[in-house]
């Protein structure tokens, strides 16, 4: 198998576009059906949405948790909520993997949490790849798609989408199980 991977000159939301091409093409000429999509606000989980409203896909739009910026925050704006719902997708609002409890511990005690070793690990791909990886994790936690298939994952650095892979899905539990099997997008 040969594919063209696309390499953008740098990280953040002017790849937006870009990835959500390579999104619909990966869903309507590659026949993928699983897609993951990481939105903070809900901009990009809409995007992805109205791209694949016609296709026969299972989208699932990964959020931060209510909390996450502090008490009671909801980044996910109501409205996008609703659209993302109207357009045929999902929504799925959770505590990151490798964020929480180890990274309170963490300030607190200033100690090494596996963790946070292996968020900084991934990293090392790029953010959206780390966050790719833990999108398709939380999905499958959620039970909103299966674990073992081959997934599209979608996410970005702070804002946007600059990320694209193919993972192989795998619930945390089974987080060794996890397999990125094709990086399609990142920054270079």
């Amino acid at each position: 198998m040969k594919r063209q991977v696309e390499y953008f000159e740098k990280p953040g939301p002017q790849n937006t576009h870009a990835c959500m091409d390579i999104l619909y093409r990966l869903i309507h000429d590659e026949g993928y059906k699983d897609v993951v999509v990481a939105s903070t606000s809900g901009e990009t989980g809409i995007m992805a949405a109205k791209i694949l409203q016609e296709e026969d896909a299972n989208l699932v739009v990964v959020a931060h948790s209510v909390g996450f910026l502090g008490p009671n925050q909801d980044q996910f704006s109501d409205d996008a909520f609703e659209e993302i719902t109207r357009l045929g997708g999902r929504v799925y609002k959770g505590t990151i993997l490798t964020h929480s409890i180890e990274t309170a511990l963490a300030k607190e005690f200033s100690g090494v949490y596996p963790t946070l070793l292996v968020a900084n690990t991934l990293r090392r791909l790029g953010q959206g790849m780390k966050v790719c990886c833990e999108i398709v994790m939380e999905a499958a936690d959620a039970g909103l798609i299966a674990e073992g298939k081959e997934v599209v994952a979608v996410a970005g650095t702070a804002k946007g989408a600059d990320t694209v892979a193919i993972i192989k899905s795998a619930a945390s539990k089974r987080f060794l199980e996890l397999y990125v099997s094709q990086i399609v997008a990142k920054p270079g």
